[in-house]
């Protein structure tokens, strides 16, 4: 019976032709190759940019605060969707056919929500170590500290893991990943309705209710703040410097919050209208994607409109950092 079938489609193509069960490739258009190519560079910027504010964060001890370790795990973690997550995709895209086996197709999920998760726990840290850094600037240095910071550091990947991890075996993927595959050279992950609401609550309400609660304050708290030194008629370096930070942490907490919105909320309300999303669907691909991208976009928030960034990324690209003491350079030469 298989063999007849197989017979009567020769001239399709096949993912794995002497498989009778194989699934059939979908034949792209020549327009696809320029968005292969897109995507291909967009893998390849989002690894780039998340990698030179590791290098930066990590080579340059004047950059060694608590905030900025904040930053680099979310580098990290956008790393790796630009490492793994992303060339993976690209790779199922080609040809809608999934090559790395039924372990990879149960391990893939997993890895691929424990970075997403990763990143938006960081912001999250992110969001309260600006609150503090606003709200008590004279004792931020005593209640953040650089062993605290590591420790939530520690608490945000332990988390992603955990939960990820018994997220995708309570639904039964983990261990069955080829359960909804209808062929061989099929990646099918199921999500019913009621582990969408959970994961809704779980990973996204709660994570953006913490963020805005802390950008509200922020906010509340640096206005108050500039009218204070208004009103005090600070129009001197100092006052104008205080206020240059205070509207840069607002202003880019801000700016987080609109694209993290803007990049999550398709593909929860895609979860929550659909039963079941196959990895290979139209809509599935373009909502992961928007998640995907949002990886692009961490770093140029974070660390491009910074200037120790690019003070750090014309070091690294000159290869100055390569000098014996190079981790002494002053990124800062101007106060700000």
């Amino acid at each position: 019976m298989n063999t007849t079938k197989f017979q009567q489609n020769l001239t399709d193509e096949y993912c794995y032709p002497d498989n009778n069960n194989s699934c059939r490739k979908e034949v792209q258009s020549s327009s696809s190759v320029f968005l292969f190519l897109f995507l291909s560079c967009l893998s390849v910027s989002t690894v780039i940019l998340n990698l030179l504010v590791i290098i930066s964060i990590s080579h340059f001890k004047q950059l060694h605060t608590p905030t900025n370790l904040l930053i680099m795990s979310l580098a990290v973690a956008d790393l790796l969707v630009g490492l793994i997550v992303m060339p993976v995709n690209i790779m199922d895209l080609i040809d809608n056919c999934w090559y790395l086996g039924k372990t990879m197709c149960s391990l893939y999920p997993v890895v691929n929500y424990i970075s997403v998760s990763a990143s938006a726990g960081s912001l999250v840290f992110i969001a309260v170590d600006r609150y503090i850094a606003v709200n008590n600037p004279l004792l931020y240095s005593t209640q953040i500290t650089i062993c605290k910071t590591s420790l939530s550091i520690v608490l945000t990947w332990s988390c992603a893991i955990l939960y990820n991890t018994l997220f995708y075996f309570f639904n039964g993927h983990l261990l069955h990943p080829d359960m909804f595959s209808k062929c061989v050279g099929e990646c099918v992950v199921v999500q019913t309705h009621s582990a969408s609401v959970a994961d809704l609550f779980i990973s996204f309400i709660g994570p953006c209710f913490a963020m805005l609660f802390f950008y509200l304050r922020i906010f509340k708290v640096a206005r108050y703040q500039v009218k204070s030194i208004n009103a005090l008629d600070c129009d001197n370096a100092h006052g104008r410097g205080v206020k240059s930070v205070k509207n840069k942490a607002v202003k880019t907490l801000g700016i987080v919050i609109f694209v993290y919105l803007s990049c999550w909320i398709p593909y929860y309300l895609n979860s929550l209208s659909t039963e079941s999303l196959s990895s290979m669907s139209v809509v599935w691909i373009v909502v992961n994607w928007l998640i995907y991208i949002n990886s692009s976009i961490n770093p140029l928030i974070y660390a491009i409109f910074y200037p120790w960034f690019r003070a750090s990324v014309k070091y690294i690209l000159t290869c100055r950092i390569f000098h014996a003491s190079s981790s002494m350079f002053n990124l800062f030469p101007e106060p700000f």
